[in-house]
């Protein structure tokens, strides 16, 4: 059984005007809710954020052609400091759904009948697009290894007494010493 897809969901386009005429082309902007879940662990599209789509949708011989452009506000935090943070991102979109599973592979984009999806294809777009490790500035030094405080605000003089473990017991002995020959 095949799963037909909602023609009142935002992101399904209908390309009944193109007629499977090849050569057949229109543009169109439209400005969609963001779906939830678009991220990775540090960084994302806030669920329903304005998407802004620039496309092209040319009829083929094999199907309908989208390419164009997405752009989509980001939120999320600082990978080194842990401040939140916002951008943008712009993503290039280019699939190609195919008419018929017939002339299709298993990993390819099918129409239902006139529609087509494009959430997925901006989901993988962006995701893939997206920084594994965002940082809030080229320069962000990040947080202090031994207390957690940021660097950025802590100065340059932040520095913590390391003592190696392996010696830490003798530490008492030597100021006991010091203390003994002054006397």
């Amino acid at each position: 059984m095949t799963q037909h897809l909602n023609p009142r969901s935002p992101w399904v386009i209908s390309t009944h005007d193109l007629g499977k005429r090849p050569g057949t082309m229109r543009e169109i902007t439209l400005s969609l809710p963001a779906p939830a879940d678009l991220g990775v662990d540090m960084i994302g599209v806030p669920k329903d954020a304005e998407v802004e789509l620039d496309l092209r949708l040319e009829a083929v011989m094999e199907g309908v052609l989208v390419s164009g452009t997405a752009q989509a506000p980001l939120a999320g935090e600082c990978a080194r400091c842990l401040d939140p943070l916002t951008s943008d991102i712009e993503v290039n979109l280019q699939e190609l759904f195919f008419y018929s599973a017939e002339d299709s592979s298993e990993d390819d984009s099918l129409l239902d009948g006139d529609l087509l999806d494009l959430e997925p294809t901006f989901r993988d777009a962006v995701v893939l697009a997206l920084p594994l490790s965002p940082v809030c500035g080229d320069d962000c030094p990040g947080l202090c290894t031994e207390c957690g405080i940021k660097l950025a605000e802590a100065g340059e003089d932040h520095r913590h007494e390391k003592i190696d473990a392996r010696w830490a017991s003798l530490q008492g002995l030597v100021t006991e010493n010091d203390n003994d020959q002054e006397k």
